[in-house]
Protein backbone atom coordinates (compact mmCIF):
# COMPACT_ATOMS: atom_id res chain seq x y z
CA UNK A 1 0.00 0.00 0.00
CA UNK A 2 1.63 3.55 -0.73
CA UNK A 3 -0.39 6.62 0.16
CA UNK A 4 1.20 9.91 -1.73
CA UNK A 5 0.71 13.84 -0.99
CA UNK A 6 2.30 16.79 -1.94
CA UNK A 7 3.60 19.36 0.29
CA UNK A 8 3.45 23.52 -0.96
CA UNK A 9 5.87 25.32 0.21
CA UNK A 10 5.17 27.64 3.40
CA UNK A 11 1.70 26.25 3.62
CA UNK A 12 1.87 25.70 7.26
CA UNK A 13 -2.11 25.34 6.93
CA UNK A 14 -2.09 22.29 5.79
CA UNK A 15 1.35 21.06 6.72
CA UNK A 16 0.92 17.71 9.49
CA UNK A 17 -2.21 16.32 7.02
CA UNK A 18 0.09 14.08 5.44
CA UNK A 19 1.40 12.61 8.30
CA UNK A 20 -2.04 12.54 10.27
CA UNK A 21 -3.37 10.38 7.89
CA UNK A 22 -0.31 8.07 7.87
CA UNK A 23 -0.55 7.84 11.37
CA UNK A 24 -4.49 6.90 11.15
CA UNK A 25 -3.86 4.53 8.52
CA UNK A 26 -1.43 2.80 10.62
CA UNK A 27 -3.71 3.02 13.75
CA UNK A 28 -6.57 1.12 11.61
CA UNK A 29 -3.65 -1.81 11.20
CA UNK A 30 -3.32 -1.91 14.73
CA UNK A 31 0.12 -0.99 14.68
CA UNK A 32 1.69 -0.21 18.11
CA UNK A 33 0.72 2.83 19.91
CA UNK A 34 4.43 3.87 20.73
CA UNK A 35 5.43 2.96 17.47
CA UNK A 36 2.08 5.20 15.99
CA UNK A 37 4.50 8.06 18.07
CA UNK A 38 7.64 7.37 16.65
CA UNK A 39 6.23 7.22 12.86
CA UNK A 40 3.87 10.49 12.83
CA UNK A 41 6.90 12.66 15.03
CA UNK A 42 8.98 11.68 12.53
CA UNK A 43 7.12 12.25 9.23
CA UNK A 44 5.96 15.53 10.75
CA UNK A 45 9.60 16.81 11.08
CA UNK A 46 9.69 15.87 7.17
CA UNK A 47 6.70 17.24 6.58
CA UNK A 48 7.82 20.45 8.32
CA UNK A 49 11.26 20.73 6.71
CA UNK A 50 9.59 20.43 3.41
CA UNK A 51 6.88 23.10 4.04
CA UNK A 52 9.67 25.81 6.02
CA UNK A 53 12.68 24.64 4.02
CA UNK A 54 12.12 23.86 0.59
CA UNK A 55 10.22 24.80 -2.84
CA UNK A 56 7.66 22.11 -2.14
CA UNK A 57 7.80 18.46 -2.79
CA UNK A 58 5.92 15.50 -2.25
CA UNK A 59 5.65 12.45 0.44
CA UNK A 60 4.96 8.73 -0.09
CA UNK A 61 4.30 6.26 2.59
CA UNK A 62 5.07 2.60 1.44
CA UNK A 63 2.85 0.55 3.95
CA UNK A 64 4.26 -3.02 4.35
CA UNK A 65 3.46 -6.16 7.04
CA UNK A 66 6.20 -5.33 9.54
CA UNK A 67 7.68 -1.84 8.44
CA UNK A 68 6.93 1.33 7.57
CA UNK A 69 9.21 3.04 4.60
CA UNK A 70 8.22 6.83 4.47
CA UNK A 71 10.21 9.11 1.66
CA UNK A 72 10.10 12.53 1.06
CA UNK A 73 11.50 14.48 -1.90
CA UNK A 74 11.63 18.44 -2.42
CA UNK A 75 12.45 20.46 -5.51
CA UNK A 76 15.17 21.92 -3.69
CA UNK A 77 17.26 24.04 -2.62
CA UNK A 78 19.13 21.57 -1.24
CA UNK A 79 20.76 21.15 2.08
CA UNK A 80 24.48 22.76 1.54
CA UNK A 81 25.58 20.78 4.82
CA UNK A 82 23.77 17.34 6.14
CA UNK A 83 26.62 16.55 9.42
CA UNK A 84 25.62 20.21 10.30
CA UNK A 85 21.92 20.21 9.35
CA UNK A 86 21.53 17.11 12.23
CA UNK A 87 22.98 18.85 14.83
CA UNK A 88 20.53 19.80 17.40
CA UNK A 89 19.92 23.55 17.45
CA UNK A 90 20.90 23.99 14.04
CA UNK A 91 18.44 26.03 11.99
CA UNK A 92 18.04 27.94 8.26
CA UNK A 93 14.25 28.65 9.01
CA UNK A 94 13.44 32.12 8.24
CA UNK A 95 10.80 34.43 9.96
CA UNK A 96 7.97 33.27 8.73
CA UNK A 97 8.92 29.49 9.86
CA UNK A 98 10.20 31.07 13.71
CA UNK A 99 7.07 32.89 13.86
CA UNK A 100 4.63 30.17 13.17
CA UNK A 101 6.66 28.08 15.91
CA UNK A 102 9.10 26.63 13.66
CA UNK A 103 12.92 26.54 13.03
CA UNK A 104 14.37 25.58 16.16
CA UNK A 105 16.74 23.19 14.60
CA UNK A 106 15.28 19.97 16.18
CA UNK A 107 13.59 18.32 12.84
CA UNK A 108 16.36 16.44 11.77
CA UNK A 109 17.41 15.61 15.13
CA UNK A 110 13.94 14.34 15.86
CA UNK A 111 13.98 12.55 12.84
CA UNK A 112 16.49 10.32 13.13
CA UNK A 113 15.46 9.89 16.85
CA UNK A 114 12.28 8.58 16.11
CA UNK A 115 13.29 5.95 13.12
CA UNK A 116 14.93 2.89 12.75
CA UNK A 117 16.66 4.11 9.38
CA UNK A 118 17.18 7.43 8.50
CA UNK A 119 18.65 8.02 4.46
CA UNK A 120 19.26 11.45 3.51
CA UNK A 121 20.97 12.59 0.16
CA UNK A 122 21.06 16.45 -0.95
CA UNK A 123 23.54 19.36 -2.24
CA UNK A 124 23.41 23.19 -1.79
CA UNK A 125 21.26 23.97 -5.45
CA UNK A 126 20.28 20.35 -5.34
CA UNK A 127 16.54 18.55 -4.33
CA UNK A 128 16.64 16.49 -0.70
CA UNK A 129 15.80 13.39 -0.68
CA UNK A 130 15.16 11.86 3.03
CA UNK A 131 13.60 7.88 3.12
CA UNK A 132 12.68 6.94 6.67
CA UNK A 133 12.28 3.14 8.24
CA UNK A 134 10.29 2.50 11.28
CA UNK A 135 9.69 -1.22 11.91
CA UNK A 136 6.37 -2.27 14.00
CA UNK A 137 7.85 -4.09 16.77
CA UNK A 138 9.00 -1.85 19.56
CA UNK A 139 12.54 -1.35 19.93
CA UNK A 140 13.56 -0.48 23.29
CA UNK A 141 16.75 1.36 22.55
CA UNK A 142 14.94 4.42 20.80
Amino acid sequence: MTIDFTIEAKDYVKTGKASSEIKLFLKKLGVNPEILRRVAVASYEAEINVTAHSNGGYVQAHIYQDYILIVFQDKGPGIPDIEQAMQPGFSTADDLAREMGFGAGLGLPNIKKNCDILYIRSAEGSSTYLAIIVFYEVNENV
